[in-house]
């Protein structure tokens, strides 16, 4: 598949760049697209959560009235679950979420979001451009100049670049992503995914 190269003025440089069908072109496998997104969602809840059950609670271990004869219920003591202030039972305890999922999964998952996003017309390659100071106003307007700031856009970069990741940490539906640590849920959650032209052969390196 070959799509126009652009600059960061949104004009065609008149260069085209070949997106490799077996990355950009396949049939999306919906499961595997599941799986990983289901695995990045779930490792981000952090599991520090904790109540006290019954041997935790801090309270007199008195039995509170002798077991027979009263007409009334056993009750124990007032760390009782049955009272207010007792402990809870079963409640949570501190766990990881964390979901193992095959590399070969995860690679298909990728390959079936980009391709979703070259089928929707989604994807624009942008040639490589750089800052040499944080400037949110400058990546907006590159955004702008691209017709994609209003899209939630996704750039993703050949490598970390600080300056630009500086300058797009405050935009609230901007995000820029390295090719090496692209995930299945950035792409799909994406409006459009502006690539430079260099990270398109890392994509393909990260998801083949």
């Amino acid at each position: 598949m070959k799509v126009s190269v652009y600059n960061i003025k949104g004009e065609a440089t008149g260069r085209s760049v070949e997106l490799p069908d077996e990355v950009f072109g396949i049939e999306p496998h919906e499961h595997s697209v599941w799986l990983d997104v289901k695995r990045y969602l779930a490792a981000q809840r952090q599991g520090t959560h904790k109540s006290k059950e019954r041997s935790e609670m801090s309270g007199s271990t008195r039995k509170l009235h002798k077991q027979k004869g009263t007409g009334g219920s056993r009750k124990g003591d007032i760390n009782n679950p049955l009272y207010r202030g007792g402990g809870r039972v079963f409640g949570p305890r501190p766990r990881s979420y964390d979901i193992q999922v095959n590399a070969k999964v995860k690679r298909l998952a990728r390959r079936s979001a980009l391709s979703a996003k070259a089928k929707a017309g989604s994807i624009i390659v942008v040639e490589d451009f750089a800052f040499d100071a944080p400037k949110t106003s400058a990546f907006l307007n590159v955004l702008r100049a691209l017709s994609v700031a209003d899209k939630k856009p996704l750039t993703v970069t050949a490598g970390y670049e600080k300056m630009l990741y500086l300058s797009c940490r405050n935009l609230e539906k901007a995000s820029i992503a390295p090719a090496t640590e692209l995930n299945t849920y950035q792409i799909l959650n994406a409006g459009a995914v502006v690539i430079t032209e260099s990270a398109v052969e890392k994509i393909k390196e990260n998801c083949a």
